[in-house]
């Protein structure tokens, strides 16, 4: 496996086993809210809550006086939209952000966090944001509708079933996890600062292009998902891989045109378990086949995939969609006993998720191969350069993004009923060699 970091591990909300620091004692009596809730964070972070960070809670829960708890409720607000933004700083976005909140803490904090997504992204004119990162947080399904600041605790308690005690707590434990995410390669202009310029208008023309062909590969590969005869959604599959080739190769000629060059871009795609180091090899797989690269997080359950833009956007197509399929597959196979008459189990469902993805990748790459060949004899022109070009900048992008990066070896296969089991769906299913890369 790759390089992991030595020594204890802190989580929010808790000491490292065998920690012997001191416990925080809690807020002073003559405390402000913010200093409160400061305080509350520091100790959560640094593994000194104990009853302090109770203390603190009860604190600034305590609506007894209208004032405070207006107070209270405006220093939680403030230091929430503080935490996002500093997360911004480092790299995070909309979505992986909620998504990190909620593998840490659960759903509750994940929704919590998207709220506070929503009211960071009001403070923006909407010129000045990225259209990626507004889609982001559109997407969440949020909305900041707490009636002004001093409303914003007992909004969260109403949205979310919690006492208002509940609510600070869930707060507090939220803030000391944005607090320690660690920092990423920023991928899109923070929000407030994004000018868009003329060269914007010839990309959106582009990419509105792109979306037209797009289309046709979702509706094959939606077809593929839902037929029940594995032939067909072989074929479906293979012909979508097929017209993603052929539109890179399209692009990838007219980028050799003056003035249309491109340069490569990264995107995060989320890889949950279980199975997750599987996953990542078959997103690795996609990547490679689409002139791509694939850099995993596993800590963080995230795969940054490098590569021009139409290619990324039908990386992320085929992964999502050979999820699916595998996903199906495997359950259709798991529910069968396996040759010694035992029910299939984990080690069945893992070896059968390797196999699949290093059978789906040697298919996508033969049928990607077939598209350039068949579009170098029609059009007369050696692609070998033009790819090789665009391949090196893919190169030159991951290594200024992530330097020396860290290979990992995952798990053989442990159960050849699984093995087997896993190539057959791929081969009914749709369509590199490497495993995939971790970043430091």
């Amino acid at each position: 496996m790759g390089r992991k970091g030595r020594g204890r591990q802190r989580r929010p909300g808790g000491r490292a086993a065998g920690d012997t620091t001191e416990a925080w004692a809690g807020p002073s009596a003559g405390d402000s809210p913010a200093e409160v809730v400061s305080g509350a964070v520091d100790a959560l972070v640094l593994g000194r809550d104990g009853d302090g960070v109770d203390l603190a809670a009860a604190r600034l829960a305590d609506a007894e006086d209208p004032a405070w708890a207006d107070a209270a409720s405006r220093a939680v607000l403030d230091a929430m939209l503080e935490a996002v933004a500093s997360a911004w700083t480092r790299g995070w976005q909309p979505a992986e952000t909620v998504r990190q909140a909620g593998r840490v803490l659960g759903p509750v904090a994940a929704a919590v966090c998207a709220d506070a997504v929503t009211a960071d992204l009001a403070r923006h004119s909407p010129a000045s944001v990225d259209s990626r990162w507004s889609a982001q947080v559109r997407e969440l399904g949020s909305s900041a509708s707490w009636d002004g600041a001093g409303g914003y605790l007992a909004h969260v308690g109403a949205e979310h079933g919690l006492l208002r005690f509940e609510a600070v707590e869930t707060a507090l434990r939220l803030l000391a996890a944005l607090r320690v995410l660690p920092p990423m390669r920023r991928l899109c202009p923070l929000p407030g600062t994004f000018r868009p310029g003329r060269e914007d208008v010839p990309r959106a023309a582009r990419e509105s292009v792109d979306q037209s062909k797009l289309a046709r590969v979702r509706a094959l590969l939606a077809k593929a998902e839902s037929t029940e005869f594995p032939r067909e959604a072989e074929a479906l599959s293979a012909r979508a891989q097929e017209l993603m080739a052929r539109h890179s190769i399209d692009r990838a000629l007219l980028a050799e045109e003056p003035g249309q060059e491109s340069e490569a871009a990264g995107r995060r795609l989320p890889v949950d378990a279980p199975y997750d180091e599987h996953k990542a090899v078959l997103l690795h797989e996609v990547a490679e086949a689409n002139h791509c690269r694939a850099v995993w997080h596993q800590e963080l359950g995230l795969c940054t995939v490098m590569g021009f833009p139409g290619d990324v956007d039908a990386v992320e197509l085929m992964f999502t969609s050979l999820l699916v399929q595998a996903e199906t597959a495997m359950r259709t196979s798991g529910a069968v006993r396996d040759r010694s008459g035992r029910a299939a189990g984990r080690a069945f469902r893992a070896s059968f998720m390797s196999a699949f993805a290093v059978r789906v990748g040697e298919r996508l790459v033969e049928s990607a191969r077939g598209a350039e060949r068949a579009a170098a004899a029609e059009t007369g022109t050696d692609l070998v350069p033009v790819l090789a070009a665009r391949e090196r900048v893919v190169e030159a992008a991951v290594a200024e993004a992530f330097g020396e990066l860290t290979y990992s070896r995952v798990r053989g296969p442990s159960s050849a009923d699984g093995w087997h089991e896993g190539r057959a769906a791929a081969d009914a299913a749709s369509l590199g060699a490497r495993p995939p890369v971790r970043d430091r």
